[in-house]
């Protein structure tokens, strides 16, 4: 399979996206690119990524979700891999509305498996789509932020920024101090 990457540029940091057309097939940060190679592989098995400009129809979205257009989300096209039970799982996260969080549990219990929310985490951080399959919006049960595959920091400022909270960038470290020897 051949997909397209793309560089977006974020208040969180560069965002990496991979697309087939106008759909978004994948979606993480430069810090993770080795997690979203590899759940490329688990998804799709063997890809082939070629250098692309995204589109608009994926751009455009993500840059008004970013200037406070929560909704905009809606309008990116995703196509995932996965079992029927993740795409279940990611299919109803996208129904949280923006701002708003929802425990495992009452997850589980949304899809009608209320003993699954183990299986729900599992599958809540095998989301190749992030932001626009909006895990970040799911928390422990005592409302505590937990399991975000990007970082719980930024997981916060999503949150944040979907509740109209006042944010600048967030500070991350530089590419340089990312990959300096220890």
């Amino acid at each position: 399979m051949t997909l397209s990457l793309d560089r977006f540029a974020s208040p969180l940091g560069e965002i990496l996206l991979v697309f087939e057309g106008d759909t978004l097939r994948a979606l993480d940060f430069w810090d993770y690119e080795p997690r979203m190679h590899r759940l490329l592989r688990l998804h799709y098995g063997s890809v082939v990524l070629t250098e692309a400009p995204a589109p608009t129809a994926i751009r455009a979205p993500l840059d008004a979700f970013f200037a406070g257009d929560w909704a905009a989300l809606d309008r990116v096209a995703v196509a995932t891999g996965g079992t029927p039970f993740q795409r279940q799982v990611w299919s109803s996260v996208r129904r949280i509305r923006p701002g708003a969080t929802q425990s495992y549990g009452a997850l589980a219990a949304a899809i009608g498996r209320p003993g699954a929310s183990r299986a729900v985490g599992l599958a809540n951080g095998a989301n190749p789509v992030a932001i626009v399959v909006p895990c970040h919006r799911v928390i422990g049960a005592n409302s505590a932020l937990t399991g975000y595959g990007g970082g719980l920091a930024r997981k916060a400022w999503l949150l944040a920024h979907e509740k109209g909270e006042s944010q600048t960038q967030l500070p991350l470290p530089s590419l340089d101090a990312a990959y300096a020897p220890a």
